[in-house]
């Protein structure tokens, strides 16, 4: 949470002869994260996180906070002033091209205002950004032009020219969409575990998982190894219980607190469970599918991040095998942190 910088290098950076710095914003559906760096070089010098900072979702004083409290951690006092340039990308905010009133490129903006004034920082040059155009800004070399796909909670893909997207695919939202996504995978898992309940579905581990997580009493789970080995039988009784428990669960949350399974269905699926296995493999497809539907040219960059393809993670395998027909130089990225800085700098004329 706290900066890079310690007091002397802080005061050491500050009392150099001009040292200017820009500040990129990579504001997410679960965290927002600041990242201080040299205007010249882009060489980071610090960095804070705070909370979610969705600017449709996050209410516009709570979102002020989380990026005020992300700003407070990365850019020390001293140096708040010798901030030139600030580039933020946010989950929720349109693409540039979408126009100054989108709504949630206004609320970004204006909270936006609120963190920097708040501590004093008064930029040059302010930008608000789609997630989208920071995450592609993140590639090796900035490119300006290729394809961009992120796949955590939702799902969403775009073609990328002059560093604005310039079509999307996907990214319609759990009721409609977001195939491949993590609210995909762990709707499946929950469907898998109903099926398996009452008899239209194969015997997996994920029900016994599922219900666990969501807090079924022990009297109604199947027994240990259900799912996992042919011997182990649930009986009726106990399957229509389960469902009798397992439905009024999940409907008293929100629809998409049901992404919180996906990680359970990496986890049976890397324990060779087969149904898991098959809604890993299906959420590839679909998110190749969404890839492929924006027309891909051999040896275009192909962007990727979130939780289900950034570095390491458990679809950026099978995402890549589905596409290698394509020859695309797939980038995972842990975050658009970096492409914030960047986008950061280029508006205040440096890295040209």
């Amino acid at each position: 949470m706290n900066s890079d910088l310690n007091p002397t290098s802080s005061a050491s950076l500050a009392s150099s002869a001009s040292p200017a710095f820009v500040v990129g914003l990579d504001a997410g559906g679960t965290r927002t994260r600041a990242v201080l760096a040299d205007l010249d070089d882009g060489r980071p010098r610090g960095e804070g996180t705070a909370g979610p900072g969705n600017a449709l979702t996050v209410p516009g004083p709570e979102l002020a906070d989380h990026l005020a409290e992300a700003l407070a951690h990365a850019v020390p006092e001293p140096l708040r002033g010798r901030v030139v340039a600030v580039a933020g990308g946010f989950a929720g905010a349109g693409h540039q091209g979408q126009g100054a009133d989108e709504p949630g490129r206004v609320r970004a903006r204006t909270a936006l205002s609120a963190a920097l004034a708040r501590l004093g920082v008064t930029a040059a040059t302010v930008g608000v950004h789609s997630d989208i155009e920071t995450t592609f800004a993140t590639a090796p070399g900035h490119p300006a032009d290729g394809l961009v796909l992120v796949a955590g909670t939702g799902a969403v893909a775009a073609r990328i020219a002059a560093r604005t997207p310039a079509a999307t695919s996907g990214g319609d939202g759990w009721l409609l969409g977001d195939d491949g996504s993590g609210f995909w995978m762990g709707r499946a898992a929950v469907r898998a575990a109903l099926r398996a309940a009452d008899g239209r579905g194969a015997p997996t581990a994920l029900v016994l998982a599922v219900g666990r997580e969501l807090g079924l009493p022990p009297g109604v789970l199947p027994p240990e190894g259900y799912g996992v080995t042919d011997t182990v039988r649930w009986s009726a009784a106990l399957r229509t219980a389960y469902r009798a428990h397992l439905l009024p669960a999940v409907m008293d949350r929100p629809p998409v607190r049901l992404a919180d399974h996906a990680p359970l269905v990496v986890r049976a699926a890397e324990d060779k469970d087969a149904v898991a296995a098959e809604i890993l493999a299906e959420a590839a497809r679909r998110l190749a599918g969404t890839v492929t539907a924006l027309g891909p040219r051999p040896g275009e960059p192909l962007v990727v991040t979130g939780g289900l393809l950034a570095p390491h993670g458990p679809l950026l395998t099978p995402l890549t095998e589905r596409l290698a027909h394509l020859a695309l130089t797939v980038t995972p990225v842990s975050d658009g942190s970096p492409g914030a800085v960047a986008l950061a700098r280029l508006a205040h004329g440096a890295d040209r």
